[in-house]
This record gives C-alpha cells, sequence and structure tokens, in this order.
C-alpha cells in the first residue's frame, strides 16, 4: 500500500449528500479521523472499499467507524443546508 493510504484519493465521484462531486479524499476523512458512514456505498461499485478502509484505518478506528451511531435526520438536514449555503457563496451568491 502506499505510505499514507492515498491511492484512491483523486477519485471523483457525485456525492449523494452535498448534491456535487467530490473526490475520495473528501469522503474518507468526511468526518475528520473517520470516513463518511456511506462511502461504502458510495465507492463500493468502483473499488474494494472496505479492505482498503480496514487496512488503512487499523484496527482501533475501524471498529469506531463500524460501530458509529448513525446521525439523525435533523443534525443530517442541517449540514445539508450549511453546505448548499456555502456552495452558493463561493459561486458569487448571497447567502
Amino acid at each position: 500500500m502506499d505510505k499514507n493510504g492515498e491511492r484512491y484519493d483523486h477519485l471523483v465521484s457525485r456525492c449523494p449528500r452535498l448534491g456535487h462531486e467530490v473526490t475520495f479524499s473528501y469522503c474518507r476523512r468526511e468526518a475528520l479521523d473517520l470516513p463518511c458512514t456511506r462511502v461504502v456505498e458510495c465507492w463500493g461499485s468502483r473499488f474494494n472499499v472496505q479492505a482498503f478502509l480496514r487496512e488503512s484505518l487499523g484496527p482501533a478506528l475501524w471498529e469506531r467507524f463500524l460501530n458509529r451511531p448513525p446521525k439523525d435526520k435533523m443534525m443530517t438536514l442541517l449540514e445539508m443546508i450549511e453546505a448548499a449555503r456555502k456552495r452558493v457563496r463561493e459561486q458569487g451568491g448571497d447567502p
């Protein structure tokens, strides 16, 4: 494996949560030290994400990732609203 587990970081896919394209590097660090909860679902058709994450995260973080409780609907909605606002600001909009 490459030194920091970055072999797939350049790959790009559309994020169903954010509504725009993101790199795999974003998805594997979305929650700071843990990947996005949907990383396996979103990237699994392109490569063996579970094997890659199990190896790159190590046993302790892999267990945290597997056992992390899902976010509640309100928190997810608020995060999506903030992401949309950020996109509008970056594109020169007002919100």
